[in-house]
C-alpha cells in the first residue's frame, strides 16, 4: 500500500500498535522474575561487525562489557544497551535471571521510549481520523448530499479535460474549443493527512459546490496479473463506489492504433460521452505544434465528445481516472487490456 492519505494513517497505526506491544513487553514482561543488582563497566569497544551509515557522522555501535556478582560468583557479560553516559569503571543497574545469572538485561532499554512514541503516534492517528470524519459530516450537514443534474442532451461538442502540473495544489478543468473554462475543480485547502478541500465550479450554470477529495491510494489488487488498485475518496466515499451509486459505468480499451486509453462512459446504461487520453496538449492545434510530445499520453489530460449539457457527473467520472491513474471503473489497471482483447 502506498504511504499516502488514509494509507499513511493505517501504516502509522500498525507501527504504533507494534511499538506499544513491544514496549510493554520489554518494560514489564521481558524481565519478569529477574533480580536487580549493580554491575561495573569494564570495557567499551566499537563493534567490529557493524557497518556504519556513510550518511551519518561518526556512526558506530558499541559493545559494553560489565562485571557483577551473584551469590559470591563474579560474572562478565555484554550489556544490551548503550548510553553516552557509560564510562569504564562506572556503575550501571542490571537485571539478571536467578536461574541463569549469565542472562541479563540492562535497565528498561528502549521499551519505555517505544511505549511513549507508540502512544503518541496512535493518538495522532485517532485524532486525524476523527477530524477527517468530522469534516465530511460537517460538509454534508452544510451542503447536503451530492445531487447531480439529470442527463440533458444538446449538440455534440468536443471538449478538453486538463490538469494543472507543477504545483501541489493542482486542479482540473474542462475547456471548449475556444479555451473557455466550462467546469473546474479548484483546491481551496491543501493538507498532507486529511482530504483536500475543493470547489467544483460549473461556469455554464453558475453553480459552485464544495467537496472533499481524498489522497490517492494504491494497493495490491491481483498479484497474478501484476495489477494494482488505485482509488481516492470523494466526500468520504470511495470514488468508484460513488460513481456506481450514481449510475456510472465505463467501458475501457486502448484507442485504435494508439497507446492511449479510450473510455465510453454510460449513465444508467445510456452513453453520455467518449473520452480519449491525450498528451498535455489535448487541443488539436497545440498537439500539432508539439508533434513528439503529442504522441505520448499524459495522466490527467483527455479529449471528450459529448452531447451532455450538464457536465457535473461527467467531470467527476473523468476526475476519477485523472487523479487515480486507474484504467477501468473498478480502479484497476488490466481491465482496459482485457477489454481491448475482447473487442478484437
Amino acid at each position: 500500500m502506498s504511504i499516502k492519505g488514509p494509507g499513511v494513517r493505517i501504516v502509522a497505526a500498525v507501527i504504533a500498535v507494534a511499538a506499544l506491544v513491544f514496549g510493554v513487553y520489554s518494560t514489564f514482561f521481558r524481565s519478569a522474575g529477574f533480580e536487580k543488582t549493580t554491575a561495573t563497566i569494564v570495557s567499551i569497544e566499537k563493534d567490529p561487525d557493524y557497518i556504519p551509515d556513510p550518511d551519518v557522522q561518526n556512526d558506530a555501535q558499541y559493545i559494553v562489557m560489565a562485571t557483577y556478582t551473584v551469590d559470591g560468583t563474579e560474572y562478565t557479560a555484554a550489556l544490551d544497551s548503550y548510553s553516552d553516559s557509560y564510562k569504564v569503571g562506572g556503575a550501571v543497574e542490571i537485571r539478571y535471571d536467578p536461574a541463569d545469572p549469565t542472562t541479563i538485561h540492562s535497565g528498561q532499554g528502549i521499551g519505555i521510549y517505544l511505549m511513549i512514541v507508540g502512544a503518541v503516534i496512535l493518538i495522532l492517528v485517532i485524532v486525524l481520523t476523527l477530524r477527517s470524519k468530522k469534516a465530511v459530516k460537517t460538509l454534508k450537514e452544510t451542503r447536503g448530499e451530492t445531487i447531480y443534474a439529470p442527463s440533458e442532451k444538446g449538440a455534440l461538442r468536443e471538449l478538453y479535460f486538463l490538469t494543472d502540473l507543477g504545483t501541489p495544489k493542482y486542479g482540473h478543468r474542462i475547456e471548449d474549443a475556444d479555451r473557455r473554462v466550462l467546469y473546474e475543480a479548484k483546491m481551496t485547502k491543501f493538507t498532507m493527512t486529511n482530504p483536500y478541500g475543493f470547489d467544483f465550479v460549473d461556469h455554464e450554470h453558475g453553480v459552485t459546490t464544495p467537496h472533499l477529495v481524498g489522497h490517492e491510494e494504491e494497493s495490491d489488487w491481483n498479484m497474478l496479473l501484476l495489477d494494482n488498485h488505485y482509488t481516492f475518496t470523494l466526500d468520504g466515499e470511495d470514488i468508484w463506489k460513488h460513481l456506481k451509486h450514481n449510475g456510472i459505468t465505463v467501458n475501457s480499451k486502448l484507442a485504435s492504433g494508439k497507446l492511449a486509453s479510450f473510455y465510453t462512459i454510460l449513465r444508467d446504461g445510456a452513453q453520455i460521452a467518449t473520452v480519449e487520453a491525450t498528451s498535455r496538449y489535448p487541443h488539436e492545434e497545440d498537439a500539432a505544434q508539439h508533434k513528439a510530445a503529442s504522441a505520448i499520453p499524459v495522466r490527467g489530460f483527455y479529449r471528450i465528445e459529448t452531447e451532455e449539457k450538464n457536465l457535473d457527473l461527467l467531470f467527476v467520472t473523468i476526475l476519477a481516472f485523472a487523479r487515480s491513474g486507474a484504467s477501468d471503473d473498478k480502479g484497476g489497471t488490466y481491465g482496459m487490456l482485457f477489454g481491448t482483447l475482447k473487442d478484437k
